[in-house]
C-alpha cells in the first residue's frame, strides 16, 4: 500500500519526454535476499528526483540497474525508450552517467585529465574531440586548470567534482549520483548544490541528506524494504513527518 500516490503523467506537460522508466523491477541477491520488490516509476527529461530511504532500502541496488551493472530478477528498465539489455549497453552507458558515492571508486588514473578522458577515448572519439570534452566537462564542474593534478592529492569535494566530470565528458542525458553530498564540508556542499541546480540533465539521486533534498529537488521517491512507498512533490513529502518517521527518516 502506497503512502502517497505516484504523480500521474497527466500532471506534466504533454511534450515532456520520458527519460527513464522502471516497470516492476525486482532483484534478488545470492542467498535469496530480495533487494527490490517490484519497483515502478518514471523519470522525465530534465527532472531532478531525490531517492530517499533507510540503509538497506534498495536505493543503491536500484541505481546499479540503470546502466546494466546489475540485471533484474524480474521487471524491466528502459532509458529513453531503449531497454537496458546486453545488446544496448554501449548506448545505455553513454546515456546514463553513474557517479559512485566514494570518488576513489571512480578515479584510477595518474592525472585528472586521464580520468575525464577515459570515457570519450573508450568511445573511439578523435583526440581533438576528447580534449574538447575534457575541457568542457572540467569547466562545467569548476575544475578547469586541474588537468595535470593527481586525483589522490585533491580534497574530497574536488574529487567528487572530478568524478562528476568523468561522466559529463560522455554527454549523458541522465545523471545517477549516489550520496553526492556525503563527506562534504559546508562550502563544498553549497558548491555542489549550486552545480546540480545548474546542470540540465535528468537526475536520480539517492541521499540521506534531507537538507540537500530540500534545497535541490522538487520530487521525492521514498523507498523502504525494496519498495516505493511514496512518490510526490518534495514539499508535501518533507512536511509529512508521520510518513517519514514510519519509514525511519527524519524531517527538516
Amino acid at each position: 500500500m502506497l503512502d502517497s500516490k505516484p504523480r500521474a503523467t497527466s500532471d506534466l506537460d504533454a511534450s515532456t519526454n520520458v527519460a527513464l522508466h522502471l516497470d516492476g523491477l525486482k532483484h534478488a541477491y545470492r542467498g535469496a535476499h530480495q533487494a527490490l520488490r517490484g519497483v515502478s516509476f518514471t523519470l522525465y527529461e530534465g527532472e531532478k528526483v531525490a531517492l530517499i530511504g533507510q540503509n538497506g532500502a534498495g536505493k543503491s541496488t536500484l541505481l546499479l540497474h540503470l546502466n546494466g551493472i546489475l540485471k533484474p530478477s524480474a521487471g524491466s528498465v528502459s532509458v529513453f525508450g531503449k531497454p537496458v539489455v546486453d545488446e544496448n549497453l554501449g548506448e545505455i552507458r553513454a546515456l546514463v552517467g553513474l557517479v559512485f558515492q566514494n570518488p576513489d571508486d571512480q578515479l584510477f588514473s595518474p592525472r585528472v585529465f586521464d580520468d575525464v578522458a577515459f570515457g570519450p577515448m573508450y568511445m573511439g572519439l578523435p583526440e581533438p574531440e576528447v580534449r574538447r570534452r575534457v575541457t568542457d566537462a572540467l569547466a562545467s564542474v569548476g575544475m578547469q586548470g586541474f588537468e595535470d593534478r593527481k586525483p589522490h592529492e585533491l580534497s574530497i569535494g574536488e574529487r567528487k567534482r572530478v568524478s562528476l566530470a568523468t561522466v559529463l565528458s560522455m554527454n549523458p542525458r541522465i545523471l545517477a549520483l549516489d550520496e553526492p553530498s556525503a563527506g562534504l564540508d559546508p562550502r563544498a556542499r553549497r558548491g555542489l548544490i549550486n552545480l546540480l541546480q545548474e546542470l540540465p540533465q535528468a537526475m536520480l539521486v539517492p541521499t540521506h541528506d534531507m537538507h540537500f533534498v530540500k534545497d535541490v529537488f522538487k520530487r521525492i521517491i521514498v523507498m523502504d524494504a525494496g519498495e516505493v512507498v511514496a512518490d510526490g512533490p518534495a514539499e508535501a513529502i518533507l512536511s509529512d513527518i508521520e510518513l517519514l518517521e514510519r519509514h525511519g527518516l527524519e524531517g527538516v
